[in-house]
């Protein structure tokens, strides 16, 4: 057997290897698609993954069920608009934390890096006062504020802050030779040499956002409010009891953008978790 062959049977093996490794992790999502299609009966009946009787009227009965395609919309725009804002704020604090030399500078790090040991379920009593007493109750405002200026924030300033200091500083003094102010030289010049770490922050922010359960269960009491995740846990019937069927359609559509954002950004999110910790 030549090298070549060799080769190309141990990339043959490596390949069913890890298909049968993915088999556990790809599985449920295939259930949870097919089940979408499925009645209620036949979903605890003898396990499948092929229905027996496609039923296409559960993804019909989802936006008939309540307003399934506001609450969609809202998800998507929250996601996106607490997206950009992280964006923007976490590459400018991160710049100036990695860049600009000031007074207290380490400790301002070390108050934001603690902030990250402390559980949102420790925080979200007082937030909920202070949001009733900002008058933002049944809004979408405190699941924009809380992302972007909580815990959540600060990891993305940690990691902008981290790639900021990787790079190189004769870029920068290139910049000041030509003229350029401290925004000039983030806009022109570091921004556009973070784009992994830009696009990491990105996805990870949306996937949060998106994913968001606690803050819209106790800020959000509007049914045409809601958010994706309350809105799943709103499809029972009288009794309080899950409608599976309902729940599994609505599950199918409510990934469909996750794995378009992940699709899109996976290679840039790796290379930018590869080189976040190499200096600070």
């Amino acid at each position: 057997m030549t090298q070549r062959q060799l080769d190309r049977l141990k990339q043959a093996m490596w390949l069913v290897s890890l298909s049968i490794l993915a088999v556990p992790f790809v599985f449920p999502f295939l259930w949870m698609v097919s089940s979408g299609f499925k009645s209620a009966t036949e979903i605890f009946g003898q396990p499948t993954l092929i229905p027996h009787v496609w039923r296409w009227t559960n993804f019909v009965e989802v936006f008939e069920y309540q307003p399934f395609a506001q609450q969609y919309f809202n998800s998507l725009y929250i996601a996106s608009l607490v997206t950009i804002l992280t964006l923007i704020l976490s590459s400018l604090a991160g710049y100036a934390l990695a860049r600009m030399r000031f007074a207290g500078a380490g400790l301002l790090m070390l108050f934001l890096i603690s902030a990250l040991m402390v559980p949102e379920e420790v925080t979200i009593i007082p937030n909920f006062f202070l949001m009733r007493w900002l008058g933002l109750m049944d809004t979408h405002a405190p699941l924009v504020l809380l992302p972007v200026f909580g815990p959540h924030g600060v990891m993305a300033t940690f990691l902008m802050r981290q790639y900021f200091v990787a790079l190189p500083k004769e870029l920068e003094e290139a910049g000041k030779m030509d003229g350029l102010s401290r925004l000039g030289i983030w806009w022109k010049i570091a921004l556009p040499m973070s784009r992994p770490a830009l696009a990491a922050v990105a996805i990870i922010t949306f996937l949060f956002s998106w994913n968001l359960f606690l803050e819209p269960l106790v800020f959000l009491s509007s049914l045409d409010k809601f958010t994706l995740p309350l809105a799943l846990s709103n499809f029972t019937d009288a009794y309080g009891l899950p409608l599976w069927h309902l729940q599994l359609a609505a599950t199918s559509l409510a990934v469909v953008p996750i794995l378009i954002v992940y699709l899109i950004a996976q290679r840039q999110i790796i290379e930018s978790f590869a080189m976040s910790g190499v200096k600070g």
